[in-house]
């Protein structure tokens, strides 16, 4: 498995929310700013389902990114098997620094580990900006 991992200042509700509600998605889930997510769909739940289409902005390509739960731990844990059967788990550990993600995922076979890797740290990295750019201490 390939594993990437960030610690974000907010609070474990907020990066919940964040990450799991499809308003949100939409704002965070890509990883270069030539790219977006202008569509998301989640069933947040253990046989539930979710899918999201990442886009060039430009229009030039697009793709599905989903796949079906398989372990849904509020605040702590989600795993799922992603549409052509790779796994994905993801934790969300609170710390004294705020909360770290810890997304580990098998990779694929068409691209180098380090370009997966990367991508997928490109990723969890807007959505650390996102979330901390939107928290808002009460």
């Amino acid at each position: 498995m390939i594993t990437v991992k960030a610690t974000i200042n907010s609070s474990i509700q907020k990066i919940w929310e964040f990450w799991t509600s499809p308003e949100h998605i939409t704002k965070w889930s890509f990883a270069s700013p030539d790219w977006h997510t202008p569509y998301a769909e989640n069933d947040l739940r253990e046989g539930g389902k979710f899918k999201s289409t990442m886009a060039a902005k430009d229009g030039s390509m697009s793709f599905d990114f989903g796949g079906e739960y398989t372990l849904v731990k509020q605040n702590e844990s989600i795993e799922y098997i992603m549409a052509d059967g790779r796994k994905v788990e993801i934790s969300f550990n609170e710390t004294p620094n705020g909360v770290e993600i810890i997304e580990s995922f098998d990779p694929e076979t068409e691209n180098p580990e380090e370009m997966q890797r990367g991508g997928w740290q490109a990723i969890l990295d807007n959505f650390k900006n996102y979330a901390e750019a939107n928290y808002i201490q009460s």
